[in-house]
């Protein structure tokens, strides 16, 4: 199972891994130093946009080493997915950036990789876990 988290997001509210139970996730730990990073958020959006209806959440946290926060307001209001600030939980950067973490609906961690998504990468990995019947509760 995905061990607790709670994401820190940018309007300062608050998400935890219960309340995102029975929908497929997607942490993306990202810098704005990362050439990779800068590919691959644009394509996490746009799937993101397509597949949200399917129950697809995607969560891009910034590391620490990002420019601060005000600077990047222009670029989470472009975005669809939700930027987030930190994650509480024993969740990092695996071995650089980006790092994608993805929870299935069952809560169980389905992927954990450093590397960066490309299309074929995400229909591979997310639309059968977003085929997956949610879990009765």
């Amino acid at each position: 199972m995905a061990p607790d988290f709670t994401l820190k997001l940018t309007d300062k509210t608050k998400i935890t891994r219960d309340e995102l139970r029975g929908q497929v996730v997607v942490l993306n730990f990202w810098a704005t130093w990362c050439g990779p990073c800068r590919t691959e958020l644009p394509l996490l959006d746009a799937y993101y946009q397509t597949q949200q209806k399917a129950g697809l959440r995607v969560f891009a946290v910034a590391t620490e080493d990002s420019v601060p926060a005000y600077q990047m307001k222009k670029l989470f209001a472009a975005m669809h997915i939700t930027p987030a600030l930190g994650i509480k939980g024993p969740y990092d950067v695996m071995d650089g950036v980006p790092t994608n973490i993805v929870i299935g609906r069952d809560g169980r961690i389905r992927y954990a990789k450093a590397n960066a998504f490309d299309l074929d990468q995400l229909n591979a990995l997310l639309v059968p876990l977003l085929r997956e019947p949610v879990p009765a509760t």
